[in-house]
């Protein structure tokens, strides 16, 4: 399937496995992977299979080097083909504590984020496996979560391993992530 965007004809699939979706065969030397289901070098490498000669990330990866703008882009070498760009709150939160941390060195901190709306939320309340805050509808209600960029941090600034802590809120609304850090 085929569409036009600005006059240039552009490739569309609704393909599920990224090895049979044809990326060489249609010119795509890049991928951006933004659905939060292929988030391990392993389960990335099938974009590369279909042609692709690099795979971006857009969330943090136990295993593929993870850069930040403004933080540590410049380890990127050009033979890492499979790479993450970490989360927008570690992308929010790693630029300032690398300026804070590098001219007052950071002793502990925390942060708390405050975000939109997820794709995982529910839409009403109901019942969650996990955790009964969980089950919340994402659009009536702040919803406490979890969050991983306390851990993200580390792994673009290892100082910081083990000095970042962090907490997270849901908000009923469509777009926003906001940042606090505390630190000592």
């Amino acid at each position: 399937m085929n569409g036009l965007f600005s006059g240039k004809k552009i490739y569309l699939s609704h393909e599920k496995n990224p090895k049979k979706i044809p990326w060489g065969d249609h010119g795509a030397d890049y991928v951006v992977e933004a659905t939060g289901v292929f988030r391990s070098v392993d389960k990335c490498q099938g974009h590369i299979t279909g042609g692709a000669r690099k795979v971006v990330i857009t969330a943090p990866s136990e295993d593929a080097p993870m850069f930040v703008c403004g933080v540590n882009e410049k380890d990127y070498k050009s033979s890492m083909n499979i790479v993450s760009n970490a989360s927008c709150t570690t992308n929010a939160l790693a630029p300032i504590a690398k300026v804070i941390h590098d001219n007052f060195q950071i002793v502990e901190g925390l942060m708390t984020t405050i975000h939109s709306v997820t794709a995982t939320q529910k839409t009403v309340d109901s019942p969650s496996g996990k955790l009964w805050r969980d089950g919340r509808g994402a659009f009536q209600n702040i919803i406490p979560a979890s969050t991983g960029a306390a851990k993200a941090v580390a792994m673009v600034i290892p100082s910081l391993y083990g000095k970042l802590t962090g907490m997270a809120f849901r908000v009923p609304v469509a777009n926003v992530s906001v940042v606090d850090l505390t630190v000592r």
